[in-house]
């Protein structure tokens, strides 16, 4: 086998599982599963194999054959092999392979786990697409196959009404967002006269200003993509909802795959933004972690803090892209594949022990009963707080940087902020679900989760643990033409002092976090802040009502706009214009038809008639 071909097999193999689940084995469950779980297992072993003969920074790039050539449009069909696709083509296949084994575990009981699986490995097989596609309209296609995909995932419990509405919230939502993207892609191709990434910024670097006049438009409607798939404000409300499907879905979805497309393509692309473009992400990005981190504090049910807590870990990341750090962004980005999936599967395995519970006031005591979830539970925890030596300490650490370094002292306070509210909030879960006694019988009939569902929690806490110290971040500097690649393990172990104001002001954001957490949330029965805060609490629990606001705005006047439209069509188009042709033919044809008698005498009649006619106006003449 030549190893070019491994990349191609790597992102095909999941299409292949695809059809074989749906064409021959969707009536046994085990099989499909087996088949699903088998290709993005072979996926990952292949990209290790790719990766150790190839090298992170090989001199050929990419590969691509030809699809269309119409006019001045070239489109290839092709995959970019650099170190950026390279790492996340480990972690959508690592991540992704150990939430497809945890799967075979959660769904077992399932009777249509068959189409589950089927539906996991297209989703698998479209998100591999975005990462290594090297052009604009190839993405484009697997970034809608990918929408798609997630459609099917999140309403996959569709007979549930809550399931299928979440579905078609995220599905349009995104379309909302696509729309925009699609307009920037065409504006790029126009003004650019090309798609492939590499010739974009070939182009761009020789002559920076080639977008002219339109580079912050462009640079803001390819955003749009980003804003959609990455659910950044005003189009974050579909995250949460999609809480719906099954919890593999949900870390699947929030973890290491679809939202964090949004913020990969905008590291691929990032030669395309001005400085105008940057700001207005920069601030979207920390308004959005702001605003997730909020609402977050006041949610009782377990995968919704997550859930928050995934949008508010996204601002961040893109916050970092219009901070001009596209090495944080994605250093994020990657450590938090690592301890989001690790905290929404020890989610799943909680629903799972409490037989589909979800509300962390209905838990309690569970550290006796899920041991292994529990002690999971808490290394993800910490990572997402930003507790030294874990993941997430150092990714946190270096936003911080960059936001210093950028001197952005507003953004560098809101992420200080958020971090405090991120401690606080996990800690809060944690508390009333693992520790005290247990408030319900669910909680006290509690059990561990099989070995199937346990083993991939305990292999991403692994990296939850290490994944700050071991090169992640080098590899994207030299990526990004930085330094940090030649850093030894101890230089990047150390590296968070080079900032030292930054580190001082995260822990400290952490240890204020941590405090008010036990001292609120320790012994607890009931939420005490919900007293203490009236209408604030009301609001973030009701998720600032951003739902209830474009209810009662932008659907309402879509749907008066709509009702317009429909009796314009009605009355007007179809009444009035098509309606006199139709009438006018139908009473022509009527009045035509009485002629028509089949009486000789009456032909031969209105024939002389005729007759007369014409030889009165031809000798009249």
């Amino acid at each position: 086998m030549k190893l070019e071909a491994l990349p191609w097999i790597i992102l095909f193999l999941p299409l292949l599982a695809t059809a074989v689940i749906t064409l021959f084995t969707l009536r046994c469950r085990t099989k499909s599963s087996l088949i699903s779980i088998s290709a993005v297992v072979a996926g990952f072993i292949l990209s290790l194999v790719y990766i150790h003969a190839n090298g992170w920074h090989s001199e050929h790039t990419e590969t691509s054959r030809t699809w269309l050539s119409i006019g001045d449009l070239h489109a290839d069909f092709g995959l970019k092999l650099d170190a950026l696709s390279l790492m996340m083509l480990l972690i959508v296949t690592g991540v992704g392979g150990a939430i497809h084994i945890y799967s075979f575990g959660y769904m077992h009981e399932d009777k249509s786990m068959a189409r589950f699986f089927a539906f996991l490995s297209l989703f698998t097989f479209s998100m591999l697409g975005i990462v290594l596609s090297n052009n604009f309209l190839q993405m484009f296609i697997f970034w809608e196959l990918v929408g798609v995909s997630s459609y099917l995932l999140i309403g996959f419990w569709f007979e549930k009404p809550s399931a299928g509405d979440a579905a078609k919230k995220a599905f349009i939502t995104n379309r909302l967002g696509d729309f925009g993207f699609l307009l920037g892609i065409l504006m790029v191709w126009g003004l650019l006269g090309s798609l492939n990434f590499g010739v974009l910024e070939a182009v761009m670097t020789t002559n920076p200003a080639a977008l002219g006049c339109c580079a912050t438009l462009a640079g803001l409607l390819i955003f749009c993509g980003a804003m959609g798939k990455s659910a950044q404000f005003p189009l974050h409300v579909w995250l949460a909802d999609a809480m719906e499907g099954p919890t593999p879905v949900s870390a699947l979805i929030h973890a290491a795959t679809m939202v964090a497309a949004g913020v990969y393509m905008l590291c691929r692309t990032l030669f395309l933004f001005d400085a105008n473009a940057l700001h207005v992400i920069a601030y979207i990005g920390g308004f959005t972690a702001l605003l997730a981190a909020l609402i977050a504090v006041q949610q009782n049910d377990i995968k919704r803090i997550l859930a928050y807590s995934t949008l508010s870990q996204l601002g961040y990341m893109v916050m970092a892209v219009g901070l001009a750090g596209p090495t944080p962004a994605m250093f994020h980005l990657t450590t938090h594949a690592f301890f989001k999936a690790l905290l929404f599967l020890g989610a799943g395995s909680v629903i799972h022990g409490l037989h589909e519970e979800q509300n962390i006031w209905k838990m309690g005591g569970l550290k006796k009963k899920m041991p292994v979830t529990f002690w999971t539970f808490i290394l993800g925890t910490l990572a997402l707080s930003g507790v030294p030596p874990f993941s997430g300490f150092y990714s946190k650490d270096s936003i911080f940087a960059q936001a210093l370094h950028q001197h952005n002292y507003v953004l560098f306070t809101v992420a200080v902020l958020v971090a405090a509210l991120t401690t606080f909030y996990m800690f809060r879960l944690f508390f009333v679900a693992f520790l005290g006694e247990p408030r319900t019988e669910q909680a006290r009939h509690a059990h561990e989760s099989p070995k199937v569902m346990t083993l991939p929690l305990l292999a991403l806490a692994v990296f939850a643990v290490i994944g700050g110290f071991i090169g992640i971040a080098g590899l994207y500097g030299a990526q990004f033409h930085l330094e940090g690649e030649s850093l030894t393990l101890a230089q990047q172990f150390l590296e968070p002092l080079h900032a030292p104001f930054a580190l001082a002001c995260g822990l400290g954001a952490v240890i204020i976090g941590l405090i008010a957490a036990f001292i609120l949330y320790k012994k607890a029965a009931t939420d005490p802040l919900p007293a203490r805060l009236g209408w604030l609490s009301r609001a973030m629990r009701d998720r600032f009502y951003f739902d209830e606001i474009y209810q009662a705005t932008f659907i309402r006047a879509h749907d008066f706009i709509a009702s317009v439209c429909d009796l314009f069509d009605r009355w007007i188009v179809e009444g009035a214009c098509i309606g006199l042709v139709r009438g006018g033919t139908d009473l022509t044809g009527r009045a035509l038809r009485l002629a028509q008698t089949g009486n000789l005498q009456t032909y031969a009649l209105l024939f002389a008639l005729g007759v007369a006619l014409v030889l009165y106006f031809a000798l009249g003449k």
